[in-house]
């Protein structure tokens, strides 16, 4: 009786053994089970924490512009891959190639997933393909995502083509316009601070003809310039002159800005410069780094553009030439007394997605994810700062980037080139605020905020013209070489009135008349 009861005790004790492996294996199967993945991609700590490494990284193709002389560095792209769970296949063109570039590739039908339109007079000519469906329209599905639903609906609504929303914008302020000059030659020469265009005028001339930086050469120019009519000096000087951001009111209608007197005044001021030597001969063809490395060389002194930069530009010239100082004027005072500046719709940039390589809403929902993460203040910091304690501190709850110039080449290499990447902006990215750490940066933020205050806004921004889209670039380019061929001197009123009448013949009166139709049911 006692030797069966201890067989059967050893048997039951042999079914637990068994029993407890069955579910050990059990177990062991559902913890290795495959869990979606973080959206934020982060392997090291899921990997810390015992769960299960995430889905394969999602290969995604974008192009986009370089706005650096050189490609960036992988380190801090490499990081945002890991954290998005993606792997980037990034085209970077550069900036001065890019609207050629980005043609070419609709032409041809060879787009990236995701491209980046480059600016608004390059994203204007995708207007005719998204009415005729070969992009997606994302609208509908902003709200599903937790940072892209914050996209601001009245910039969202200039960059609409017929209300419907095809793309992601780059969050830009109103205008970043204004003068950056050498105030340590205009102190060498007894030059005041610029309040007028005539001020302007002589300070250019000053800065050509008496010997700024002092070597007793004539090797020095008043202004650099670049080929680029808007983002280059001509139509900030346009707003000088008070002429019309794109479209201005003439008796009762709309008409575009070459139609008006003061974009003829602007014109033969920079025919004057050009005669007198006050600035670079070869400015119609000059690319956008040759133009900021003619004034961050000593050979200019001043810079008409984006102010933004004038700190940067501080940074880097007194690397090489410690006694730069730099100094910056939003307002400047045109013939009447007038001040005014030219204003963005709000946005800079824009992301679209082709239909041809964005195959499935399953594959365009995966791409938009992507976007999301771009906006959530981790990515958005790295992609405007970089990574905490190599590339800046945070100094009063503000990214304060390292300034000494090896640290400052650094970022030059691994961040500032990922600033093409950004998606929204501070207003709607609770992101980090750069720190303002000189006098020069201050002043540049104050007085970028101060343009609000003088804007001279495009009443027809919100328009679109069917003809304008079809022909649009040809039509412009009319303009663009009788704008150039005036200012060097090629061309006189005539010339110039001619291709207007050109311009008007080859489809310009039909755009009028189609943006005026709009306008009429707005008054």
């Amino acid at each position: 009786m006692t030797k069966t009861s201890n067989d059967r005790k050893r048997s039951w004790q042999w079914v637990a053994l068994v029993g407890s492996l069955v579910l050990l294996v059990i177990s062991a199967a559902c913890s290795g089970g495959a869990k979606p993945a973080d959206p934020g991609g982060n392997a090291d700590s899921k990997a810390e924490s015992g769960q299960s490494t995430p889905d394969k990284p999602f290969e995604l193709s974008i192009m986009t512009v370089l706005h650096t002389p050189e490609l960036p560095e992988d380190k801090v792209l490499r990081l945002i891959e890991q954290k998005t769970n993606t792997k980037l296949k990034i085209n970077w063109v550069p900036n001065a190639a890019y609207e050629e570039k980005v043609l070419s590739s609709m032409a041809t039908n060879t787009m990236p997933q995701a491209i980046y339109v480059g600016n608004v007079a390059i994203y204007n000519n995708f207007k005719k393909p998204l009415r005729e469906g070969q992009f997606w329209e994302i609208g509908p599905y902003l709200e599903e995502y937790p940072y892209l639903r914050n996209l601001d609906p009245a910039v969202l609504k200039n960059s609409s083509v017929d209300g419907k929303i095809y793309g992601i914008y780059q969050a830009t302020p109103l205008s970043r316009q204004g003068v950056i000059y050498r105030k340590d030659w205009a102190d060498k020469l007894g030059l005041k601070r610029p309040e007028s265009i005539d001020d302007l005028y002589n300070m250019m001339k000053a800065f050509t003809e008496q010997d700024p930086d002092g070597d007793k050469q004539k090797d020095t120019i008043g202004l650099a310039d670049r080929s680029d009519l808007v983002y280059g000096a001509f139509k900030t000087v346009s707003s000088y002159f008070g002429t019309p951001n794109n479209w201005g009111e003439q008796n009762g209608e709309l008409r575009p800005e070459f139609m008006f007197p003061a974009y003829m005044e602007t014109m033969k001021f920079f025919r004057k410069l050009q005669s007198e030597g006050l600035i670079n001969h070869d400015f119609p063809v000059t690319s956008k780094p040759d133009h900021e490395a003619l004034f961050k060389s000593g050979k200019a002194g001043m810079f008409i553009g984006c102010i933004c930069a004038a700190p940067g530009y501080q940074r880097d010239m007194t690397a090489s030439m410690p006694e730069t100082v730099l100094d910056v004027v939003n307002r400047i005072k045109g013939p009447g007394g007038e001040v005014g500046v030219w204003s963005v719709p709000g946005y800079g940039n824009m992301v679209l997605f082709p239909k041809s390589t964005v195959k499935s809403e399953e594959e365009l929902k995966k791409v938009l994810a992507f976007f999301d993460q771009l906006m959530k203040p981790e990515i958005y910091n790295l992609l405007n700062y970089g990574i905490e304690g190599e590339h800046y501190e945070i100094v009063d709850g503000q990214a304060k980037v390292f300034k000494d110039p090896e640290k400052a080449a650094i970022n030059d290499r691994e961040v500032r080139p990922l600033l093409s990447l950004r998606i929204g902006g501070p207003d709607t990215v609770d992101g980090l605020v750069g720190y303002a750490d000189t006098e020069l940066a201050q002043l540049t933020n104050n007085s970028m905020a101060d343009n609000n205050n003088i804007l001279i806004n495009d009443p027809a921004v919100a328009f679109d013209s069917p003809t304008r889209d079809q022909s649009g670039v040809q039509l412009q380019q009319i303009i663009t070489d009788a704008t150039y061929r005036f200012m060097m001197g090629n061309l006189d009123e005539a010339g110039f009135q001619a291709a207007i009448d050109k311009w008007l013949k080859d489809g310009g009166g039909k755009v009028i008349e189609e943006i005026n139709e709009q306008y009429r049911t707005t008054k």
